[in-house]
């Protein structure tokens, strides 16, 4: 078999041989095209902390940390400042040679709700064996809002591999040349380099900062909660912006991104010599990302940023990640943009989908 990351059609057939089940069944529409959605299961734990199950197992993690069980089915909120581990409606069967990798959908991310896969008896978040047989979890902890969850809810996705194909910069520069991978001169090290853009729009701002005493946010309501309500603007007068430690800021990437229709790509933090930040919390770029509804010029990405131990400068043009581009498997049936109707192909700043526009 082919290496490389499954694309569309390979998962449907996974989930046609039962290598991937759940307890409802798979619509069409939770396959992307190098992914799969996952959904929240009827009831969640409230734990008292994080943890990672290793050998003692997930019911042995509950018992010693849940304070109690929770019933999604007609809704419950998730408090801000809390962590709860939510059994998710699928579970896996892989074969031998597949492992498998997960990370938070964009809009979860842009909405500070960290969220994490857990599988039995794992010693890493997010990551999953080859061969692995077992239920899926998610831990969520929402940071700047609380939220209404119900069961089936989308919040993180799955990316399957048959091994590991990760472009080398050779190979990345290369592909640059032929395709462009960004509308500018490419910054490649260890994966493709992207800096943030602090030019004001037209209005003057450059992001927007997480208000710290805000409502409830229905994941269920699109366009429906007002911006200011919920965030307050950035602007950045001098080309910098001051990161304040613990606050969430939403900006967006100075380059826009292209990729290709045969690869990948998974946004990685950058060294932390160059400063004690986070800049992501959703990562997952689908083939052709980029390459429609934006004239093939690319889409920028948007940064999750949140400061940690001290307060941080940060500039225009500065460098704050990279892109880690893997090659697919085969090119998927589906891409990413009008085939699926994505809500960030072609984007700028860009907000949750859960706010007015």
């Amino acid at each position: 078999m082919t290496a490389g990351v499954l694309p569309f059609q390979a998962i449907e057939k996974m989930i046609a041989e039962g290598e991937i089940s759940a307890t409802s069944p798979i619509p069409e529409a939770q396959i992307q095209p190098a992914s799969l959605d996952l959904r929240l299961g009827n009831k969640a734990w409230r734990v008292r902390a994080s943890f990672l199950p290793s050998r003692a197992g997930i019911a042995a993690r509950i018992k010693d940390f849940s304070t109690h069980e929770i019933d999604l089915r007609g809704g419950a909120v998730l408090e801000k400042g809390c962590v709860y581990l939510v059994p998710l409606m699928e579970s896996l069967a892989l074969p031998a040679h597949i492992n498998a990798v997960a990370n938070a959908k964009s809009s979860t991310g842009r909405l500070d709700l960290f969220t994490r896969l857990i599988t039995e008896n794992a010693t890493e978040f997010d990551r999953i064996e080859a061969g692995y047989h077992g239920q899926l979890y998610a831990e969520i902890s929402p940071r700047s809002f609380s939220v209404l969850a119900r069961p089936g809810m989308r919040l993180n996705q799955i990316r399957f591999r048959n091994g590991q194909v990760v472009l080398s910069d050779d190979e990345l520069r290369s592909l640059d040349a032929s395709q462009g991978l960004v509308d500018q001169d490419a910054h490649i090290s260890d994966g493709l380099g992207f800096s943030v853009d602090l030019t004001p729009r037209e209005n003057g701002i450059v992001g927007y900062r997480a208000k710290p005493h805000t409502g409830l946010i229905d994941l269920d309501k699109l366009a429906h909660y007002p911006v200011e309500e919920f965030w307050e603007p950035v602007t950045a007068p001098n080309g910098r912006i001051i990161l304040d430690p613990g606050a969430f800021y939403i900006l967006v990437s100075n380059e826009a991104v292209h990729i290709p229709p045969d690869c990948a790509a998974e946004m990685a933090p950058y060294l932390a010599m160059v400063g004690e930040f986070r800049v992501h919390y959703a990562g997952f770029f689908d083939p052709g990302f980029g390459n429609e509804n934006a004239g093939g010029k690319g889409s920028r990405g948007v940064l999750e940023v949140r400061c940690h131990e001290a307060p941080f400068v940060l500039e225009h043009g500065q460098i704050v990640g990279r892109l880690v581009y893997e090659r697919m498997q085969a090119v998927p049936r589906v891409l990413y943009g009008a085939d699926l109707g994505s809500n960030y192909q072609g984007q700028g700043l860009k907000l949750s989908k859960h706010f007015k526009v």
